[in-house]
């Protein structure tokens, strides 16, 4: 197939994602590669968590810090490994909240705090 169209069947278009996430006391799953007993993560409350966010995604959007190296070194998804590549997905396949906030996003846009059963996410939209 030669078509450059990223459009898949029945899910129609696909985008594709970077994300960092940041687990608390309320997430799903308490424990992460960087927390494999969770200790951290069920003492960290979702307004910590969310501060935490803030400021990572500050340094990102004032250029101080790349996001895939704050993905690398801060969020709790095995995504860290790739810089927070979640790679290309189509509607249905990611939490609702996650999805829609990366649908809404444009291409090399980052987005507020969105929140999901995983946690706490910033999202860069990558295609």
């Amino acid at each position: 197939m030669s078509s450059s169209s990223s459009r898949s069947g029945a899910g129609g278009e696909k985008v594709k994602a970077s994300h960092i996430l940041i687990k608390h006391q309320g997430s799903r799953r308490k424990a992460s590669w960087k927390d494999p007993d969770g200790r951290v993560i069920s003492n960290t409350t979702k307004d910590a968590a969310v501060s935490q966010l803030k400021s990572l995604r500050e340094d990102i959007v004032s250029g101080k810090a790349k996001f895939e190296d704050v993905a690398a070194s801060y969020s709790h998804c095995n995504s860290a490994k790739r810089g927070g590549d979640l790679g290309s997905f189509g509607k249905g396949q990611m939490q609702k909240p996650f999805e829609e906030a990366t649908y809404a996003l444009k291409v090399g846009e980052v987005s507020d705090i969105v929140e999901t059963d995983s946690g706490v996410h910033i999202i860069l939209r990558t295609a």
